[in-house]
């Protein structure tokens, strides 16, 4: 077990675990954390975990953790790693069961004075729009030839469908489309969870939420994001669903005998991988890119009833009622990139599990009006408290493989929260404060309590402080629907 007492102090938000910790590590650990989250990370396994993943062939710079940690499947969740490409590895515990889980943020100039008479409304009219729930079916049911038209074209899929516009597209990571997906790696049952559930939030911490721009902190950037003090504001969180699930599960029982194949040696059978140039590597690279399309698709799904029960509640009743896409961002995939390591430009593979893309200004990737300010970070926080809205930062880019925080991070497991914590008491509770609560279950709603994850406005000040990221706003919720 990691000790703190092998963690060499760099910063007062920044600590390393030197190579010296384990003799089978290929590159040191930063961690990106006060003094305060890291005691509060002894009481799992993720500081060991990330260690274990400082061991996988063909790694470069080092293995980073943001604040936001905890225990994962093998890698720690908020862990990031980068392999040499081509001649590393990827590894799916690396990626996450939910790949390209994600927050996309809806803004609107509806002033919160003037949508507050119909809130409990919009909130009915979410829920009864946006279907959330384990194994719940959307409103749209795809055929094998339409699942893989998703697969390859993505957030292309939706707006040549009607559900989108073409500013969502230039306001989504990667255009809402990661290139190379191939359908044909898909197995049967990843096919069956996918074809009835684009369209839908699912369960566990995924959320449709109604918040409340409280604070901006950098007027200039949120002016450019069309983001106003006092307006209201909409998150989806959720990601590639069965689907996803089920291809990550696929590859990890096929990359335990993958390991045995290469002669790579592991600390954690959880960390299974394959080289990246392998027949196997190549096709989870193009099956995880088919759930990342997935993923885009569903969320954009989600906008565009989102903004259907908008016109239903608020139409009519407010002015200028219409949503506008600030950003969507993937907080579980690997990535092919180049990064400057030690003074030299190096293509590699980014590992990023519960953590967010954040590049700093200038980067090409981004639609015009954002390249000036840096890409738009999104950290939505547990129910019931603060969510901000970040920017990449140059340091970013260069100290932390342009990666950032993703949430608050899990305190408690979803069993302890549970037991702790009682739904009804919860529910009364985040309604007394004039949150809007719609839930498919009491016990679910347990497992998301805000006492179950860290302080989200600490993880943010400790990624501010260690200047891979910078703030622009600050938002709280006012409706929240669950599965």
């Amino acid at each position: 077990m990691v000790k703190l007492s092998d963690l060499i102090k760099i910063s007062d938000y920044e600590w390393e675990i030197p190579k010296t910790v384990n003799p089978k590590m290929q590159v040191p650990v930063r961690i990106f954390a006060t003094r305060r989250l890291l005691e509060m990370a002894m009481v799992d396994e993720s500081l060991q975990q990330a260690v274990n993943s400082a061991t996988l062939p063909g790694l470069v710079g080092h293995v980073l953790v943001m604040p936001d940690m905890h225990q994962g499947y093998g890698f720690p969740i908020g862990g990031v790693a980068a392999t040499r490409y081509p001649e590393g590895v990827i590894s799916p515990g690396g990626i996450g069961y939910d790949i390209n889980c994600g927050v996309r943020l809806l803004a609107s100039q509806i002033d919160i004075d003037e949508a507050a008479p119909f809130l409990e409304e919009l909130t009915l009219a979410l829920d009864r729009n946006c279907p959330s729930g384990v194994g719940k079916e959307g409103h749209i049911r795809l055929t094998d030839k339409e699942l893989d038209n998703v697969c390859i074209n993505g957030s292309r899929w939706a707006l040549k469908n009607g559900y989108a516009v073409q500013a969502d597209l230039a306001r989504t990571e990667e255009s809402g489309c990661v290139d190379g997906a191939d359908p044909q790696t898909i197995s049967k049952r990843a096919r069956e969870r996918g074809r009835d559930q684009l369209g839908t939030l699912g369960a566990g911490n995924h959320f449709l939420e109604v918040d409340l721009i409280e604070q901006i902190y950098d007027p200039q950037a949120a002016e450019v994001m069309g983001l106003r003090e006092g307006c209201i504001a909409v998150q989806i969180h959720c990601g590639s669903r069965g689907f996803g699930h089920q291809i990550c599960s696929d590859y990890v029982d096929e990359f335990q005998a993958a390991v045995k194949r290469y002669g790579i040696q592991l600390p954690d059978r959880e960390l299974v991988c394959a080289p990246l140039t392998s027949p196997e590597g190549q096709r989870y690279l193009k099956a995880m890119r088919c759930a990342a399309n997935y993923a885009f698709a569903n969320r954009q799904v989600l906008a565009h009833y989102t903004r259907h029960a908008f016109e239903e509640a608020l139409g009519g009743k407010v002015k200028n009622w219409q949503l506008h896409q600030v950003y969507d961002i993937a907080h579980n995939m690997g990535k092919i990139e180049v990064h400057e390591i030690e003074g030299q430009k190096i293509k590699v593979c980014v590992h990023r599990k519960g953590a967010t893309r954040a590049f700093g200004p200038g980067f090409e990737d981004l639609p015009p009006e954002y390249k000036p300010i840096g890409q738009p970070v999104l950290v939505p926080g547990s129910m019931g408290t603060a969510s901000w809205v970040l920017l990449g930062t140059e340091e970013s880019t260069q100290r932390s493989f342009a990666s950032t925080c993703h949430g608050a991070g899990r305190t408690m497991s979803r069993a302890q929260a549970k037991k702790k914590i009682w739904g009804e008491d919860l529910r009364n509770t985040l309604q007394s404060r004039g949150i809007y609560i719609r839930a498919g279950s009491l016990s679910g709603l347990a497992e998301e309590a805000p006492e179950a994850y860290k302080d989200v406005d600490d993880v943010v000040q400790t990624v501010v402080g260690a200047g891979i990221a910078r703030k622009v706003a600050r938002l709280v919720p006012i409706a929240v629907v669950k599965g």
